[in-house]
């Protein structure tokens, strides 16, 4: 508690400062407080490692109460859109373009081309919705969205887009359930009922329905 009292305090903002200035120097630690350049605004109550790789960080626009592990690495060189309450973990990739096809295409002349007229480059936004989870290793691809909610598995390689909800694993990543099935489980409890991220959940929940089709 007074670890949060002081976090929360004026003092707060100093030793978010202190502690950015301290990770060039130290092995990896979790920032607290995260400067968004989009908004020019600080994410007070977003903490991301020291370690994170960000690529056009004025292209990355994170939301509050987020989470970023050790060693992720965001290329925004084409947009990421990070919602609120999201959790990324370790050695995660998330990235908004790629040259895989144009390398080949161009061969040696890939080089002297301007990325907007390479053939065969992908580029394309990604955008994280709310409260969703993106577990160790896993790899977000070009122009992907994951609806809130959603819960990537461990080394997922996710190339197209998933509902709000999904549970998704696998290389490549399929749709293998829904999350719902896991916090409905929960939903009798007033504390949940008072905390859950998605009123609009919660209220169709207390009306009656129980999610048995997603």
């Amino acid at each position: 508690m007074l670890k949060k009292a002081i976090y929360f305090s004026p003092l707060g903002l100093i030793i978010s400062c202190i502690q950015n200035v301290v990770k060039v120097f130290t092995t990896p630690f979790m920032v607290y407080g995260y400067w968004n350049s989009p908004t020019k605004s600080l994410r007070r109550f977003t903490r991301v490692s020291s370690s994170v790789i960000f690529v056009d960080k004025k292209n990355i626009n994170i939301s509050e109460n987020c989470w970023i592990w050790h060693y992720s690495i965001l290329d925004g060189s084409n947009n990421i859109e990070i919602e609120e309450g999201v959790q990324i973990g370790a050695w995660v990739g998330i990235f908004t373009h790629s040259s895989h096809a144009a390398i080949r295409l161009h061969g040696k002349n890939y080089i002297n081309i301007d990325s907007d007229k390479r053939v065969g480059y992908s580029r394309g936004p990604v955008k994280i919705g709310a409260y969703s989870f993106i577990g160790a290793g896993a790899c977000i691809l070009p122009g992907v969205v994951i609806g809130k909610g959603s819960l990537i598995g461990a080394g997922a390689v996710v190339s197209k887009s998933v509902p709000e909800f999904s549970i998704v694993h696998g290389n490549p990543a399929k749709v293998v359930g829904s999350s719902l099935d896991i916090d409905k489980k929960f939903f009798d409890s007033p504390e949940i009922q008072n905390s859950y991220f998605d009123d609009i959940i919660i209220k169709r929940y207390l009306a009656g329905d129980r999610f048995d089709k997603i």
